[in-house]
């Protein structure tokens, strides 16, 4: 029996929107228990409580639900409210992966990429990556931009890295957006990656801008000034 969390709830706005989650998943939605689980994943509505998200995660995937396939492995991933284990991450994943959710297909291929919980094997990480990327998975974009910029088990080709790194900056993930930016400065392009640069910077975490910082201090002469004014200023935010 799972721990009645509505006696934690509120009657309007997103507690609101939780009390009717809940009572859907109890009567056995699948989307409703998922939807639920991030919920107290994210403390969203309700108090936050990873176990319990879990265990909600745990009854839509095992209706086939995608997302909950791809949760549960995130948080066996992570240890998010159970000791992680990778080798059932990755058995999750693969599972919302074969669903064709391109969430799972992302996070498998970081796990073989890694070798993370499974022997690492990199042209099936590319394979994965390459699926979800074909289904608009902006992250994975920035991957298979990656292989082709650094030619791994693939020939290198800086055209087609160039032409995955922008899809990625454009799906809008803020490292596919530096990377194209990256690319456009070798070609001569200051301003126009500045302006991308300046994009990252709303979305990118306090480590990531970090990144951002160094590398463009890296660049030999001007043209960056706002770049790292942005920085400063999203990191001296509250």
């Amino acid at each position: 029996m799972l721990a009645d969390p509505v006696l934690r709830l509120g009657l309007q706005g997103p507690a609101h929107v939780v009390r009717l989650l809940l009572d859907q998943a109890r009567a056995g939605s699948a989307e409703a228990q998922a939807r639920l689980g991030q919920a107290l994943l994210d403390g969203h509505g309700i108090e936050q409580d990873p176990a319990l998200a879990l265990r909600w995660f745990r009854l839509a995937a095992q209706a086939g639900h995608p997302m909950a396939l791809n949760m549960v492995g995130r948080c066996l991933e992570l240890g998010w409210g159970t000791a992680p284990n990778l080798a059932e991450a990755a058995r999750h994943y693969r599972a919302a992966a074969d669903a064709g959710l391109d969430w799972g297909q992302y996070n498998l291929g970081n796990l073989l990429s890694q070798g993370r919980g499974v022997p690492r094997d990199l042209p099936r990480a590319l394979a994965w990556y390459q699926r979800a990327a074909d289904c608009g998975h902006a992250k994975a974009m920035n991957l298979v931009g990656r292989f082709y910029e650094e030619g791994w088990v693939v020939a290198q080709n800086l055209d087609l890295a160039f032409e995955w790194f922008q899809r990625s900056a454009l799906a809008g993930d803020f490292r596919g957006q530096c990377s194209y930016a990256a690319m456009l400065v070798r070609r001569g392009r200051r301003a126009a990656a500045a302006q991308w640069l300046l994009r990252a910077t709303h979305t990118a975490t306090p480590g990531f801008l970090q990144k951002i910082r160094h590398a463009v201090q890296a660049i030999p002469g001007t043209g960056f000034e706002a770049v790292l004014a942005r920085i400063d200023q999203r990191l001296a935010a509250p």
